[in-house]
């Protein structure tokens, strides 16, 4: 269920859940935004508009604002967590489908994030994706 104070965020909302479940018991917090440390490094390994590092939680939840702007999120699907170091850090796998609304065109994209955990917050977390895929959907055209 959505926080009042994380109305704003609706179209992510199906991102967030994912990244909320499936840490599960290896972090505090109902939402994605409550288990993430103030001092969060959020690295993206693409070059699709965001910046590559933002840091702290405060950034991050500007730069979502506006991604949430420019993307609805209907569903993610195809989840594979793998723990490792004793749950200090996991791979996520998924599938993100959902619509880019000044076209309503279709966006699919297949990502792998790498969270490292500490104090049960997210300290640090990787982003790859097929920035094809993202490209394509954005621009409604290929490379």
């Amino acid at each position: 269920m959505l926080n009042e104070s994380y109305a704003a965020y609706q179209g992510a909302e199906p991102y967030f859940t994912m990244a909320r479940n499936a840490l599960g018991d290896l972090v505090d917090g109902a939402h994605f935004f409550d288990i993430v440390a103030d001092d969060i490094a959020y690295e993206v390994r693409y070059d699709l508009g965001w910046p590559r590092v933002i840091r702290g939680r405060a950034d991050l939840m500007t730069q979502f604002r506006g991604y949430v702007g420019v993307i609805r999120i209907n569903s993610v699907d195809h989840v594979i967590v793998t723990r490792a170091d004793g749950g200090r850090a996991v791979t996520l796998e998924y599938e993100v489908h959902g619509t880019i609304l000044s076209t309503g065109a279709g966006y699919d994209n297949r990502f792998c994030s790498i969270v490292l955990l500490e104090n049960r917050k997210i300290a640090a977390w990787r982003d790859y994706m097929d920035s094809h895929a993202a490209w394509t959907a954005l621009t409604g055209g290929g490379a």
